[in-house]
C-alpha cells in the first residue's frame, strides 16, 4: 500500500510553488525571504556600481533632517566633503538586503564621508528595526525636500555625491556598496 496517493508529474512542483507564493505574501515570512533574494541577487545577479561616465552635479545645499532623537541636523551636501546618501525603508526589501554593505562602508569611512541615509518612516519603527538587525547607521529623517535632481519614486535610491556636488554614483535597486569598484572610487575621491 503507498502511503501517498499517486500525483501526476509535475504537481510537486506546482504544490511548492503555490506554498512559496503563499509563504511571500504573509507578512512574518514574505519579508524575510524578499530579503533573502535581495541579499543573493545583491551578491550575485546586481548591477555592479559604478562611476557614472557623464556627472550630473547638484548645486551645494543644506539638508535639513531630524535625527533619530529628534534633533535637527544640516548635513551640507556638495560643500567640500563626500556626502554618501541613500533613500531607504525597512518595509523594502532591496534596503533591507543592501544595509550590511552599507554598514561594512560606514563602519570604514564615517570619519571622512558624511553618511546620510534617510527613511519617512516613523522614528521609533526604524529605531527598534536597527537595533533588531543590530546596525549602527546614521538614519534621518527629512524635514524639506532634496534637489530635483536627487528625488526619486524608487527604493532604494542611493548616491555618491563628490564634494563639488558632482553625482559621482547614482543607483536604484540593491547594490553591493562594500565592492572593491566603490572603496576605490570612494579611495580616489579622498585623494582630490
Amino acid at each position: 500500500m503507498k502511503a501517498f496517493p499517486s500525483i501526476k508529474k509535475g504537481a510537486w512542483g506546482n504544490f511548492f510553488l503555490g506554498v512559496f507564493i503563499l509563504l511571500l505574501i504573509i507578512p512574518q515570512t514574505g519579508q524575510p525571504i524578499q530579503v533573502a533574494i535581495n541579499r543573493l541577487k545583491v551578491m550575485v545577479w546586481s548591477p555592479s556600481v559604478e562611476k557614472a561616465e557623464t556627472m550630473e552635479k547638484v548645486p551645494a545645499f543644506t539638508y535639513v533632517t531630524q535625527s533619530l532623537e529628534g534633533q535637527g541636523i544640516a548635513h551640507f551636501i556638495g560643500k567640500d566633503k563626500v556626502t554618501f546618501l541613500s533613500f531607504w525603508a525597512t518595509w523594502c526589501a532591496p534596503c533591507v538586503a543592501e544595509l550590511p554593505s552599507i554598514a561594512a562602508l560606514h563602519k570604514d569611512y564615517k570619519d571622512q564621508i558624511s553618511f546620510v541615509l534617510v527613511s519617512r518612516e516613523n522614528p521609533e519603527v526604524v529605531k527598534r528595526f536597527l537595533d533588531k538587525k543590530d546596525l549602527n547607521l546614521p538614519v534621518y529623517f527629512p524635514s524639506m525636500e532634496v534637489p530635483e535632481v536627487l528625488q526619486s519614486n524608487t527604493l532604494p535610491t542611493n548616491y555618491l555625491i563628490d564634494g563639488k556636488g558632482n553625482i559621482v554614483i547614482a543607483e536604484k535597486g540593491a547594490a553591493d556598496w562594500n565592492s572593491k569598484k566603490v572603496r576605490e572610487v570612494l579611495e580616489e575621491l579622498l585623494e582630490e
